[in-house]
């Protein structure tokens, strides 16, 4: 049965995470050393600034009121980094049309996840959307190296049974991961507040607040 749940389930950082993994094993593996950092530095330096907007908001009530911005989905970011580049890998000896369709169909699905985040309220259009940009920044730039590399030789079975064997365990044994919890715990600390700005109120929460619920434990 159709779930939105499930659908944004799928990015989240226990989940997409080790397929970031992956494509630096295939950089790494095929030669490609210095592509291969690139790629670690291009999505952690997203990564990053996905928590740095949630830090401010937490501690310091920063963000943008008029269009409901706390700061960036974490799991639309990390989809639309992720997906069109793996695809343009698996893609990459491919005919220029097929290749293109992958990468296009890397950014739909990244589209997908952002539609679930403001499907199950976890995130504002305006959150959703942003977070899109700054993965495709992060993707587009990467694809361009890529595109501009000679492709990448290695054997694409061991790839992708790594690939399948990492996104079936991951998605069916792994925990949500606190990292909301610890971003709060970092912005109370920076901040030196006892309680976080919320977005209902956009003020400190109230004295009986008592962490983040159960349902945040993801950014």
């Amino acid at each position: 049965m159709f779930s939105w749940h499930a659908i944004t389930n799928l990015a989240s950082f226990s989940v997409i995470t080790p397929v970031a993994l992956v494509i630096t094993l295939w950089l790494w593996l095929g030669h490609a050393w210095r592509l291969s950092v690139w790629w670690l530095g291009l999505f952690t330096a997203g990564m990053a600034i996905v928590v740095v907007s949630k830090i401010t908001f937490i501690g310091w009530g920063i963000g943008y009121r008029d269009y409901d911005f706390t700061g960036f989905s974490g799991h639309v970011v990390r989809a639309t980094a992720i997906a069109p580049v793996l695809l343009y890998l698996i893609s990459q000896r491919a005919a220029p049309t097929l290749r293109n369709l992958a990468v296009v169909t890397g950014y739909g699905f990244a589209v997908l996840i952002a539609i679930s985040r403001v499907v199950v309220r976890a995130h504002s259009p305006s959150e959703s959307i942003m977070g899109w940009v700054l993965g495709a920044i992060i993707s587009a730039w990467m694809i361009y190296l890529l595109h501009h590399t000679p492709a990448i030789r290695i054997r694409h079975w061991l790839i992708s049974l790594l690939l399948a064997c990492l996104l079936w365990l991951s998605y069916l044994y792994a925990t949500p991961t606190p990292t909301q919890r610890w971003i709060t715990q970092v912005a109370l600390y920076l901040s030196g507040h006892d309680r976080p700005y919320i977005r209902v109120t956009w003020q400190l929460a109230p004295k009986s607040w008592r962490g983040t619920k159960p349902s945040d434990t993801e950014i």
